[in-house]
Parts: C-alpha cells; structure tokens; sequence
C-alpha cells in the first residue's frame, strides 16, 4: 500500500523522545539564563527550535514513509534535513551561556578537535560519499537498524561540517571569517560533484526504488534527478545565505579591527580579539 503524503505520520517514542528531551534541556536552561538576566536572544531559539522541527519533519512526517519505501527523491529531502539544515539551525542556536553545563563535563572540550575544518571536512566527505555507495545505501533502506544507524551518522556529520563555521566550539585561531567563505565554497562543491552524478548518471543507481514509476507517477530515472536537482539547490541556498553572512561579518570585523588600532590598542591583541569577536574586552 502506497504511504499517504497526509496521514502517514510515523509517532514512534525512540525517536521522538531524544529530540524532546534535546527541546526540553535547552528551553529549561534558556528559562534559567533568563532569570540571571543572561536572556537568551530571541532569534535564537527561534533557530534551535526550527532545527527541532525540522528533526520531527524528517523522521516523522509522510515524507519518511516515502523516503522508506518509494522515492529516492524523498529520502534525499529527509537527508537534507537530518544532515544539513537542522544541525545549522540548532547550533545557530547555542550560546556560551547555554551550552556552559556541559563544557564543563569532563572530557567534553576534547572534542575541541572536531572544530577543526581539517578534521572536519573529511569526515562529511567520508560520510556523504559512504552512505551513498549502492551497498551502504540499500542496506539502509532495507534494515531498521542501519537505517538508524545512516541517520544518526548523517545528523552527526551535519553537526561536525558546521562546528568550524559556527565555533560552537573553538576553531583554529588561523581559521578566520576568510577561511571560513574558502571551507563553505569546498563543502558545496563536494556535494554538486556528487548531486551532478545523479542528475547525469543515467540508469538508477539504486534497485531498491525500482518501482518509483508506480508513486506520484516518477520513473526512477527522473526520480534520482530529482534527487540530485534538490541536494544542489538546496546547497546553492544555503552557500548563498552563509556567504553573505560570512561577508558582512568580513565588513564589520575590518572597520573593528582598524578602530582598534586607531586607538593605540596592540595590532596582535586586536587581531586575536576581533578572531574570536571578543573586541568589547578590549573597547
């Protein structure tokens, strides 16, 4: 039976309880940080809980039942979502203040080293290209536990790919606004070799969407175009909207940085503090 795009909501408590637990931990800290009169700004949490949501939609919408058992199109959108868009949108949403109880773990700041884009950005690449080998992909489809095990990956590599650009832990000191447009451009264009191979291949690559000409009327052809028209489009907007960001920050940390001076401050102290956006110390 074809899966209904309406009712086909997948409520199971193994997944839904995490990302509950995840949305209750940070509105109960904010509410605290609140109280201190360390309020937590509005945008973000409007972030984090759109990174929620987008989570709840890619496990357990219609779009999951589709993406199980009928189109390649639709599993690509729920990766998008559980490997790109929701792991920005929650740790756009963090702050010091938040995520300060847990720094404080031990242990925890070793994973400083997951900040770095050297480290980085072999580990998405790895994960990317892996879980979209024919072997890995069908085995995911097929098993619930791979399948588990593919979403927790792409969700953790997501997590990884934007640590460097958002520092929610520390980058390297030498891994600056200008670095950081130079990493963004080599992310997307990893991901536009890989949504080209699909768009161009041909023949599917998976058999297990081999009767996605019975849903919604797509050929399997056409299904795996589709399938990689959306993983590039999805990519060009979110490189657009990071550059554009990482450009006014560009522009502001360069007037900081020359008011700084004018002032007499140490051009090495400037520098590091306008890396690390610390300048009010310093003013």
């Amino acid at each position: 039976m074809e899966p209904s795009l309406v009712t086909s909501w997948t409520l199971d408590p193994l997944q839904l309880a995490p990302i509950a637990l995840i949305a209750g931990a940070y509105a109960m800290r904010a509410h605290t940080l609140a109280r201190r009169d360390q309020p937590v700004p509005g945008w973000r949490i409007a972030l984090f809980m759109l990174g929620i949501a987008l989570l709840v939609v890619a496990l357990a919408s219609p779009l999951a039942a589709v993406a199980e058992e009928e189109l390649f199109s639709f599993h690509m959108t729920q990766h998008l979502l559980l490997g790109d868009l929701a792991p920005l949108c929650l740790l756009a949403g963090l702050t010091g203040p938040l995520l300060r109880p847990i720094l404080a773990l031990p242990g925890v700041m070793r994973l400083r080293v997951l900040a770095n884009p050297v480290v980085a950005l072999p580990i998405w690449a790895a994960n990317l290209v892996l879980w979209h080998m024919p072997t890995m992909y069908e085995a995911a489809v097929r098993h619930s536990g791979v399948h588990a095990l593919e979403h927790a990956a792409f969700f953790t590599a997501g997590i990884i790919l934007w640590l460097p650009v958002l520092e929610t832990l520390p980058a390297p000191e030498w891994f600056g606004t200008g670095a950081k447009l130079g990493y963004i451009v080599g992310v997307r264009l990893i991901a536009t070799v890989i949504g080209n191979v699909f768009i161009w291949a041909g023949d599917p690559f998976y058999d297990v969407y081999d009767t996605g000409d019975d849903f919604l009327g797509l050929a399997p052809e056409a299904d795996q175009s589709l399938a990689g028209s959306l993983m590039m489009l999805e990519g060009s907007v979110v490189t657009i909207v990071a550059i554009a960001w990482l450009f006014l920050r560009m522009a502001q940390e360069g007037e900081i940085r020359q008011e700084l001076i004018e002032r007499g401050h140490d051009p090495r102290a400037v520098k590091r503090a306008v890396r690390y956006r610390r300048w009010q110390e310093l003013a």
